[in-house]
């Protein structure tokens, strides 16, 4: 298997691969040029935020200073917002839902990297999907590991650092992240 076979079937796969870094490389260059659109230019930004991600529902907004890994691994729903610096290292798909706000400085991850030394030195990688429900809000500065599956009517307080899954109508907060109360379910409207 090539190293980009291998990151795409959840494999470790060898970071430094060129082929794997050129994905990166393209990323870097449209959240660059996402970055460049005036914030003003609302239409402009729209554009390029449908060019990056894989797909998105209606409004996206991103503010400035986004960076991401692919880019096309990024699935957001209508009404998504990420704040001004958020990260999203989507080597493997992040899927977000509908009416989602993520905070500024925001990192969701799905990448990771061994403990022992020896496959470090191997620069290896390994990526695990993360999933967002609807009506969710990040606060600032929250860090999403690899592999979370954070639920639907879920705050995650800023600061906190989500390394376990989130049932629905929930807050949480801490490092790491813990319920701390449950959330009213969601009426309908």
């Amino acid at each position: 298997m090539t190293e980009v076979e291998k990151l795409d079937a959840g494999l470790p796969y060898d970071f430094h691969d060129e082929a794997v870094n050129a994905r990166k490389l393209h990323a870097v260059a449209m959240a660059d040029a996402l970055n460049s659109v005036p914030v003003t230019d609302h239409e402009g930004r729209v554009k390029a935020i449908r060019k990056l991600f894989g797909s998105t529902g209606e409004e996206p907004e991103v503010l400035p200073g986004f960076r991401c890994d692919h880019g096309s691994n990024i699935h957001v729903g209508d009404d998504f917002l990420a704040n001004y610096q958020v990260t999203i290292l989507d080597i493997a798909p992040v899927w977000i839902g509908d009416h989602v706000m993520i905070g500024p400085g925001t990192l969701i991850s799905t990448v990771n990297h061994p403990l022992d030394a020896i496959g470090r030195r191997k620069h290896l990688g390994i990526a695990r999907p993360v999933t967002i429900g609807n009506d969710v809000w990040l606060g600032g500065n929250v860090t999403i590991l690899p592999g979370v599956t954070i639920g639907s009517n879920v705050v995650v307080a800023a600061g906190a650092v989500v390394t376990k899954d989130i049932p629905d109508n929930s807050l949480s907060a801490g490092v790491p992240a813990k319920v701390i109360r449950k959330l009213p379910a969601i009426e309908e409207e």
